[in-house]
């Protein structure tokens, strides 16, 4: 596991921009891809009645198997995507219910990956990855953000934070 690395890509198109960007990073560097939309992962539910998705057996490999997580997401109305809301709100299992799974987040790396229309992104949309990170005892990387627009084959995708 020492120093693996993996995309964990949350988005509403298996063929859209965030897929071709990872698909090209993954292609350059070799890190592997989970995509968010091949699981059935519930919302939240207070009362744990979603156990049998499969969120818990997917974050247990991911915690086992790699040490940097690198976060994929298109911004949908200035925020990080649904699916990858639903994944981040799910880590509350990881407190409540599965705090043994929950501790190996501790000294983990995250990073993340976000694409628009724009050239540039408000800081605050990484907000909630960088507090995630904080309150989770995890270390934050960075980020990179990407234009869809201007996105073909000259285009250098590179992640300067790993």
């Amino acid at each position: 596991m020492e120093g693996k690395k993996v995309i964990i890509l949350g988005s509403s198109r298996k063929n859209g921009n965030t897929t071709k960007i990872v698909n090209e990073i993954a292609k350059e560097t070799g890190i592997d891809i989970i995509n968010l939309s091949d699981y059935n992962i519930s919302h939240y539910d207070y009362e744990s009645k979603n156990r049998e998705d499969d969120f818990l057996p997917l974050i247990k490999g991911i915690l086992e198997k790699y040490e940097t997580l690198i976060f994929a997401t298109p911004i949908y109305w200035y925020n990080m995507s649904g699916i990858m809301k639903v994944f981040f709100d799910r880590f509350s299992d990881l407190i409540r219910i599965e705090k043994e799974t929950g501790r190996k987040l501790r000294g983990k790396k995250i990073g993340v990956i976000s694409n628009s229309h724009d050239n540039e992104i408000e800081d605050s949309f990484y907000i909630p990855f960088k507090k995630t990170a904080d309150y989770l005892g995890m270390d934050y990387l960075g980020h990179a953000h990407f234009n869809a627009n201007i996105l073909n084959q000259t285009t250098k995708i590179e992640l300067t934070f790993i």
